[in-house]
C-alpha cells in the first residue's frame, strides 16, 4: 500500500502501520533521507516551505522592524499626553515651578538606576551634559510658547523638528532617504507651510476667543511664542541626534540618570541665581506629577529604541510626529478650542508623510 504526501509516493514502512498517514513523521518533516552521519528529513513540502519562509519573514519584521519602530510610537504618544498635561499643570503653577518639580520627579524615579549608571567614558558625560543643556534651553522656551499658544496648535508646529532630525540624519550620520522618504518629507514640508500660511493668514472665525486658558496670546500677538516653539524644536532634535549617538555605546540606564541629574542641576542653578520663588503648593498639582511619570516611561522607549542599531533617526524623527494628533484631539476634548479642522487637516498630511517614510523601511 503507497501513501501519497507532499507530491511523493513511499512504501508503508512506518511503525504506526494502518494507521493513516497523518501521523507518519514524513507529513510534517518532509523526506527521510542518509546525509553521510545520520538520516535527517528534507523538506519538498510546498506549504512547509511557505511556512518557514513566513515565519523567518514574521520574524525578521518583528525583531528588526516592529520593535524599535513601536517604542518609538509609544514615545511619541506620551509625548502627545505630556503636553496636554503641561498645558493643565500651567494652569495652576508658574512655568519654572512645572519645570523644576518635573524634572525633579523625574530624577527621583530613575534614582535606583544610579548603580548602573557608572562607567563611562569622559566624553560621553561630557555629550550627555550637551544634551541636557540642550533640552535644558528646548523646555524654557517650549513651556513659555505652550503657556500661550493653543495646545492643538502647538502640537502641528512642534512637527517642524521632524525637518532639522531628517537632515541630522543624512547629513551627519550619513543615513539615505528612499523615494518613499523623499516623498514623505515633501508632505511633512507642506503640511507644515499650509498651516503656516492659514495660521499668519487668513484669520480662523474664532480661534481668538477658542481656548479655555485665560494665559493664551490673541492670535494677532502669537508670533512670539510661535519662534519660541519652533527655537524650542530645533533644540529638541540636536538632543535627539546626540541620543542616536549616544545610545550605541552607553545603557539606558545611564543615559537617564546622568541626563536628568545634570538636568535638575540647571535647573536648580537657574532659580537660585534669578531668586524664583518656588511655592510648596506647587508640589500638589497632580498634572505635574502625571507628566514626570510620562516623562520616564517614554523616554526609557525612545532611548532603547534609539540603542537598536537597525533604527533609523530619519524614520524615528517622524513616527514621534504621532504626539501631535494627541495634542489636537486635547485641544478639543479637553481644552474645548475651536478651528480644530483645519489643524487636522495639516496635521493628517504631514501623518500621510509619516507613513510613506514608515514604508519599505
Amino acid at each position: 500500500m503507497k501513501k501519497l504526501f507532499c507530491g511523493k509516493t513511499q512504501k508503508n514502512q512506518s511503525i504506526f502501520g494502518h494507521f493513516p498517514s497523518l501521523f507518519r513523521p514524513e507529513r510534517f518533516f518532509g523526506i527521510r533521507h542518509f546525509d553521510g552521519s545520520s538520516f535527517v528529513y528534507k523538506s519538498t513540502c510546498p506549504v512547509l516551505l511557505f511556512q518557514r519562509r513566513f515565519l523567518r519573514a514574521h520574524v525578521t519584521l518583528g525583531s528588526v522592524l516592529m520593535v524599535w519602530i513601536l517604542l518609538t510610537l509609544v514615545y511619541g504618544l506620551l509625548k502627545g499626553g505630556r503636553e496636554i498635561s503641561k498645558k493643565k499643570a500651567m494652569d495652576k503653577s508658574s512655568v519654572m515651578e512645572v519645570l523644576l518639580i518635573y524634572t525633579l520627579i523625574g530624577f527621583l524615579i530613575v534614582v535606583p538606576r544610579a548603580p548602573h549608571a557608572m562607567g563611562m567614558e569622559p566624553y560621553q558625560y561630557g555629550l550627555i551634559l550637551i544634551k541636557s543643556f540642550s533640552i535644558f534651553l528646548a523646555w524654557m522656551m517650549g513651556f513659555h510658547a505652550l503657556k500661550h499658544l493653543p495646545v492643538s496648535l502647538y502640537g502641528v508646529l512642534d512637527l517642524s523638528r521632524v525637518l532639522l532630525g531628517m537632515l541630522l540624519g543624512v547629513i551627519v550620520l550619513h543615513e539615505v532617504l528612499l523615494w518613499n522618504q523623499i516623498l514623505g518629507l515633501a508632505l511633512v514640508v507642506f503640511g507644515l507651510m499650509a498651516l503656516r500660511f492659514k495660521f499668519f493668514g487668513k484669520k480662523e472665525t474664532g480661534d481668538s476667543s477658542s481656548d479655555n486658558s485665560s494665559t493664551d496670546a490673541p492670535e494677532g500677538n502669537r508670533t512670539k511664542f510661535v519662534l519660541l516653539a519652533f527655537g524650542s524644536c530645533v533644540l529638541n532634535s540636536v538632543s535627539g541626534f546626540l541620543d542616536k549617538i549616544l545610545m550605541k555605546d552607553i545603557s539606558s540606564s545611564q543615559m537617564q540618570f546622568w541626563y536628568m541629574l545634570f538636568l535638575i542641576a540647571l535647573y536648580s542653578l537657574y532659580v537660585l541665581v534669578t531668586r524664583t520663588r518656588i511655592r510648596k503648593e506647587a508640589f500638589k498639582n497632580g498634572w505635574i506629577w502625571l507628566m514626570s511619570i510620562m516623562f520616564v516611561i517614554g523616554d526609557a522607549s525612545l532611548f532603547i529604541a534609539n540603542a537598536d542599531p537597525d533604527s533609523l533617526i530619519t524614520v524615528m524623527t517622524v513616527v514621534k510626529q504621532s504626539a501631535c494628533f494627541v495634542t489636537i484631539l486635547g485641544g478639543k476634548f479637553v481644552f474645548h478650542e475651536k478651528g480644530i479642522a483645519y489643524r487636522l487637516f495639516c496635521a493628517s498630511i504631514i501623518f500621510t508623510g509619516i507613513i510613506f517614510s514608515v514604508l519599505g523601511v
